[in-house]
């Protein structure tokens, strides 16, 4: 396996970059204070190809693959992580589970808009008493005729105010029984389908999190995706991707704490020196180094072998739970590098710290992909 950069993977780090530096760095932080969603820059992102990193050119896509789309979401997220997640959330999860699983009518229908940043996606698995236990959820589709009544909510729904198309899982079944989900494209403005409470949370504030609530919804059953019961199915082959997804977010993330801390590092004088010099801080950047070239290469053999077509379940939990718990430690190094000053918001490391979290949690806790890992072996 050969996981040297590319020419590409450069000429798109060097991009994604730029245009960090020049339509996310300046606002970042008034976005995190005030909660705000920057639709436009994902509009613009759209512009440059990053809306549909992985979907073919004929449906309006950039055509690449996870190699080049690790770059794209953790070169974004070396700069804010917000921007990083939506952008993963809205590629490996809304737009990739339509077009892995859409009819062709489907995809035609929504991901070029997607692809093209014209149209924001969402994706509904998480209920309020159901984390991962998905098959005991309690958002419900009724068949009648050749439609579908749905009711029930969803929550910890990324954009799931602004979306204008969600992907959503409901149970089709009895509760805990065999194939009893089922996947449904539902637009915006549906009657019936409304936004709910948006979360006030600890970071990554400026990716939208909302619930989504549904009021004897009404939709076609041409709005299915797949067929009736493989929802689930559906949702861990999708989270096969996710994870690898979540885990080049925190790669960034990681890696923006560290480099923050190495500039400082060389630039904070204490006893008339850089505090470089001092062996303690030293220590900490080898282990900052250490962990994120380790969580790295885990990334790129999970994508190595997505690209081939081979099972990833594994290789991708063992890449997401890495990566996350590695972005966590580091970013707590880069605080205590920075002292009183990485307690501010003058400096960027705090933002680190609390947008590190979330990839701890987020499709799919730690202590879930130990379980998954787990499994896989106990199954061999």
């Amino acid at each position: 396996m050969n996981f040297a950069q590319t020419e590409l993977q450069g000429q798109i780090a060097d991009m994604v970059r730029d245009f960090a530096d020049k339509n996310i760095r300046p606002k970042m932080m008034e976005w995190d204070e005030s909660q705000e969603f920057p639709v436009e820059v994902f509009r613009k992102l759209g512009e440059l190809g990053l809306m549909g990193v992985l979907i073919p050119t004929e449906l309006g896509g950039s055509g690449m693959g996870y190699f080049e789309y690790v770059t794209v979401v953790s070169e974004i997220a070396k700069v804010c992580g917000s921007i990083g997640l939506s952008v993963a959330a809205h590629n490996s999860l809304c737009t990739n589970h339509i077009y892995k699983f859409g009819s062709e009518a489907i995809k035609q229908k929504y991901i070029p808009k997607l692809a093209s940043g014209e149209w924001i996606g969402a994706w509904g698995l998480t209920e309020a008493n159901t984390g991962s236990d998905a098959g005991n959820m309690r958002c419900v589709a009724v068949k009648e005729g050749n439609e579908w009544v749905i009711n029930g909510t969803k929550n910890w729904i990324t954009h799931g105010k602004t979306g204008d198309v969600a992907v959503v899982l409901c149970r089709t079944g009895e509760p805990r029984s065999k194939n009893n989900i089922t996947a449904f494209a539902i637009e915006k403005g549906t009657p019936g389908f409304s936004a709910g409470k948006k979360e006030n949370k600890l970071g990554m504030r400026a990716s939208e999190t909302c619930e989504l609530v549904f009021d004897n919804c009404r939709i076609s059953d041409d709005q299915r995706l797949g067929e009736v019961g493989e929802g689930f199915k559906q949702s861990m082959k999708i989270l096969d991707g996710g994870r690898i997804s979540i885990a080049a977010l925190a790669l960034g993330i990681a890696k923006g704490a560290f480099e923050a801390s190495v500039k400082y590092a060389k630039e904070r004088e204490q006893f008339d020196q850089p505090i470089a010099n001092f062996q303690a801080i030293q220590w900490k950047l080898a282990d900052m180094a250490t962990q994120i070239e380790a969580a790295e290469l885990l990334i790129m053999q999970a994508a190595d072998l997505i690209m081939r077509g081979e099972k990833v379940t594994r290789q991708s939990a063992i890449a997401k739970y890495y990566a996350s718990e590695v972005s966590v430690r580091v970013a707590t190094e880069a605080v205590q590098i920075f002292g009183g000053y990485g307690y501010t918001k003058d400096f960027p490391v705090e933002k680190y710290y609390r947008d590190s979290k979330l990839c701890t949690i987020g499709e799919g806790t730690s202590e879930i992909q130990k379980l998954v890992i787990a499994r896989d072996i106990l199954s061999a």
